[in-house]
């Protein structure tokens, strides 16, 4: 190859790239308005971009900006979630499915053993179990870093058919510009006041296995009132289970089957009406 020729393609691979990188921070300065330093009830509304990109799988990012988050789904209900400044948050974190690293924050409901443990380790900066023995509403709501986390409680049966009042906990995890919450092992349909104090959900987490849980249609129900562009199944236990449900919501909402376990997402890259992101394992 010519000298010349090389050095005019090498010219417009650098103007190719300069232009990519002034829209990155074009669509960034928009997600973020500057002078904005909003509360949780804020800025799960939030500023949303109206440039919206795909959800870029997290296998080729490295870093994460202030306003992005990672999700990785670990299997079950349990998933690691990732802010800009490195704080890890562990679902449903239990003694059989784990993620690869230590968490900072470990959430935990009481549905199940697959849900809870009673040996966390003791490194573990926060563990924030979704029940209390007294049967009363868990009630976090804590900041680290650049993470906040809040509950909000419901009830789960029993293993004699009854009512355990407030055993499971609904988490929203504030992480960059988004909100995350996280369903729990749900066993009932929510109140509107349930609703209210969950808010505005950018990212929901549902478990779809239709028995154990919610059944279908309460699931569907749940989806429906809180509204999130971007929902993620979890607690489905096989292929049948996934695949009805999907089924049933594919009448409503697109459906996507990422090919990696993880993905990085922020208010600019959430899609324009409600999708479900299939995530491999269960």
């Amino acid at each position: 190859m010519a000298a010349s020729t090389f050095l005019a393609r090498l010219t417009i691979l650098a103007a190719s790239l300069l232009c990519l990188t002034r829209t990155d921070a074009l669509a960034q300065s928009k997600a973020q308005a500057p002078g904005v330093t909003p509360e949780m009830t804020e800025s799960c509304p939030g500023l949303v971009a109206s440039e919206r990109r795909a959800v870029v799988p997290a296998a080729i990012r490295t870093g994460l900006a202030p306003n992005e988050a990672r999700l990785t789904y670990v299997g079950h209900s349990t998933f690691l979630i990732e802010s800009a400044k490195l704080v890890r948050i562990a679902t449903d974190f239990n003694d059989y499915v784990r993620p690869p690293v230590l968490p900072d924050i470990v959430t935990m409901n009481h549905a199940h053993s697959t849900h809870y443990t009673d040996r966390p380790d003791p490194d573990i900066k926060f563990v924030l179990p979704g029940w209390r023995p007294d049967g009363k509403p868990a009630n976090h709501d804590m900041t680290y870093s650049d993470v906040h986390v809040r509950s909000v409680s419901t009830n789960i049966r029993d293993w004699n058919g009854g009512t355990e009042r407030n055993g499971n906990s609904i988490f929203i995890f504030e992480v960059g510009s988004l909100c995350i919450a996280h369903l729990g092992h749900l066993h009932h349909t929510l109140t509107q006041q349930q609703l209210d104090d969950i808010g505005h959900v950018d990212v929901l987490l549902v478990p779809v296995d239709g028995g154990f849980t919610l059944d279908l249609e309460g699931m569907v129900e749940v989806v429906q009132a809180i509204k999130a562009p971007l929902m993620v199944p979890m607690h489905y236990f096989s292929t049948f289970t996934l695949r009805r449900f999907l089924e049933r919501v594919n009448r409503q909402y697109e459906v996507e089957f990422a090919e990696t376990p993880s993905f990085v997402v922020s208010k600019a890259t959430l899609p324009s009406k409600g999708k479900f992101l299939v995530l491999p394992g269960h």
